[in-house]
């Protein structure tokens, strides 16, 4: 079964979005570590969206490719990074075979991407993220937490079709698989890094809570 299919959904969604969207503004998290990064440094946006980290970076400073699994992603941020003359690649693929060499980025970012299908999903991601990165590299990454899986089934009928994974009846992108995880399982996912930081926070509405982690490279 194939669980990794969320961009289905946000291929209609980046469709609709323009500069007013939520997804346009950059997180002021990314910018914070993005500005400790060298000039230049090599970094890849790991599910891109519409590009609002890929060019906040890239106008840092930062050496940037873009990789989204949509297409409407990839076509928005290439006008975009064209019109600044930003140093953006954009490239469609999935995180599970990311088409860069070996130790190609010395950073990677995907917020609010990797949990988008069951563990076998997230393991490969993670594997392949460690792969594109230098050792000592930085990743930064959002993961969905457990402590929010009450709120999603207060919300829709939901079931479990692996462990962790769900899926819900409704609306929006709940209805493709996502992972939720303890902190446990988390450190467990990512074996092959060093945290630098970790926590759990709520995103824009009370009950969403993500996970956070900063981790370096082993």
């Amino acid at each position: 079964m194939t669980t990794d299919t969320a961009h289905r959904y946000w291929n209609e969604e980046w469709r609709r979005a323009d500069a007013t969207s939520k997804w346009a503004k950059a997180e002021e998290e990314v910018l914070a570590h993005a500005a400790r990064l060298p000039k230049g440094a090599r970094v890849l946006d790991l599910g891109a969206g519409i590009g609002r980290h890929a060019l906040a970076l890239a106008r840092l400073g930062c050496t940037v490719d873009a990789l989204d699994a949509a297409a409407e992603s990839v076509r928005i941020i290439d006008i975009a990074a064209r019109a600044e003359g930003l140093p953006v690649t954009a490239r469609q693929g999935a995180m599970t075979e990311l088409p860069y060499p070996d130790a190609a980025f010395d950073h990677v970012l995907s917020w609010n991407v990797i949990y988008h299908g069951d563990e076998a999903i997230v393991r490969t991601t993670l594997a392949e993220v460690a792969r594109v990165l230098r050792p000592g590299g930085t990743v930064m990454a959002t993961m969905l937490s457990a402590r929010r899986l009450p709120v999603e089934r207060a919300r829709a009928p939901g079931r479990e079709i692996s462990r962790n994974t769900w899926v819900f009846d409704g609306e929006g992108d709940k209805v493709h698989p996502h992972y939720f995880c303890h902190a446990r399982d988390l450190l467990a996912l990512f074996s092959g890094f060093e945290p630098i930081s970790l926590v759990d926070r709520e995103h824009e509405r009370p009950g969403t809570w993500h996970w956070h982690i900063l981790a370096e490279r082993l």
